[in-house]
């Protein structure tokens, strides 16, 4: 390549050519341009990893440690809407030009190495957080753990989420092979935070085997409360009375218990006091998870893609009260478990809007008719109760199934966004919807 591109759009589109594959699980080509980049980092960094709640994990640690006074840098993925949502700095969206000379630095080390998009974007934010006056720096694992290139850098604490059912084409076939590649995140001698309840016997092997510092939900960390406030006790910590996270979903206290290990197991390099702890988990935000957005009819998004994202889905609808019909925008990437996210949610829905998505990977909106007629019939024929003759409509986009979902809604009803990130950031692209049924305008 004879010029630099100049943008950052410029810049994503040369990344996204790079290399063959979207995906192309392996730590060598990351490791070598890390070497010549001469990465690494002296403050603590904390790797999240896990079938669901990574992103929700990343942002209460961020919002807590903020509190405390310490300086951070986020790296998520993926995005919703713009790629800088990927890289924060103390509570604060990246502005792009600030990458930029990261960029042109990893391109001038890479050589030949065919990089990734996700793993030559992940060098330049990194190499942007090695360049700033950080206290810590939170990363969170693209897919799997053990060939991610997220792992090329050693963590001081790693957490594991929940572990499911989920990229079972790279990962394994059950939970025990995907639970075998995410615990690989783990280090010796350094914290292993696990957050699922039941953890596959390879996490706790593996753990064991290389001496880990295990932190166990259940055994070494717990939670407790009641419909008014929740309590958390550790090894040596306890907190008393807490207010329930900002962030909705009964899944959230898992993911804050396993949150609240993590800075009891770092306490010496970093701590924290109780009012810190108060004060992250009251005003966290992150936009797609169980967010609920008030207006005539309610908006609530939520990127759940998998079936056990869309169980937790299902219960958490299930406590939002009564709405006299529900109408669903979904989709979906072809290779998910399709048929048992649309089993959780057909008793909930009573019309239907599948938009296009704009990725080679996602279910054409036809295709994911055809599902969704299939699993309803299935369903009828074992007996369950589904709402009659929920229509399905087909949609160019999902801005577009929006409008039309709220076309047909009462201003009472309730309006589902779910399912792929490229759904949810659909209807976000432009800010967050402020619906008004049609008859009250």
């Amino acid at each position: 390549m004879n010029e630099l591109p100049l943008t950052l759009a410029d810049w994503l589109a040369h990344c996204e050519r790079l290399h063959r594959k979207t995906i192309d699980l392996s730590l060598e080509r990351v490791a070598r341009v890390k070497q010549r980049l001469a990465l690494d980092f002296e403050v603590p960094l904390f790797t999240i990893g896990g079938t669901n709640g990574k992103g929700s994990t990343c942002a209460m640690l961020e919002a807590i440690l903020l509190q405390s006074g310490w300086r951070v840098g986020v790296h998520t993925s993926p995005h919703l809407v713009r790629f800088e949502e990927r890289c924060r700095i103390n509570g604060e969206i990246v502005d792009g030009a600030a990458l930029l000379p990261h960029f042109a630095a990893v391109e001038e080390a890479r050589g030949d190495e065919e990089l990734t998009f996700f793993e030559f974007t992940l060098l330049v934010i990194l190499r942007h957080f090695a360049s700033q006056p950080l206290d810590a720096v939170v990363l969170e694992v693209g897919l799997g753990g053990r060939l991610d290139a997220v792992n090329a850098f050693d963590t001081d604490c790693a957490i594991l989420t929940s572990i499911d059912l989920d990229h079972m084409e790279y990962l394994g076939p059950d939970r025990e092979s995907i639970g075998r590649e995410k615990v690989a995140i783990a280090r010796p001698g350094r914290p292993l935070i696990v957050g699922d309840p039941v953890p596959p016997q390879a996490v706790l092997d593996h753990a064991a085997a290389i001496g880990a510092e295990l932190w166990r939900f259940g055994v070494d960390f717990n939670y407790s409360g009641d419909k008014q406030q929740w309590n958390w006790a550790g090894r040596a910590r306890r907190h008393a009375g807490l207010a329930y996270p900002a962030l909705r979903g009964a899944n959230q206290l898992l993911n804050a218990s396993g949150v609240l290990a993590a800075l009891e197991a770092m306490r010496d390099r970093l701590p924290v006091t109780a009012q810190a702890v108060r004060n992250g988990l009251a005003l966290v935000e992150l936009p797609g998870r169980f967010q609920i957005v008030p207006g005539e009819p309610t908006l609530v998004l939520d990127v759940a893609h998998n079936p056990h994202a869309v169980a937790t889905l299902a219960a958490n609808l299930d406590q939002m009260g009564f709405y006299p019909r529900t109408h669903a925008v979904f989709g979906a990437m072809a290779d998910k478990d399709l048929d048992a996210m649309l089993e959780r949610m057909l008793p909930l829905v009573d019309a239907w809007h599948l938009p296009l998505l704009p990725t080679a990977r996602a279910a054409l909106p036809a295709a994911l008719r055809l599902r969704l007629e299939a699993v309803r019939e299935s369903l009828r024929q074992r007996g369950a109760v589904l709402p009659p003759d929920a229509p399905i409509h087909e949609h160019a986009d999902p801005a577009a199934a929006l409008r039309a979902a709220v076309a047909g809604a009462d201003p009472a009803d309730r309006i589902l966004v779910f399912g792929s990130f490229y759904t949810v950031g659909g209807v976000l692209e432009h800010g967050v919807p402020r619906l008004t049924a049609r008859h009250l305008s």
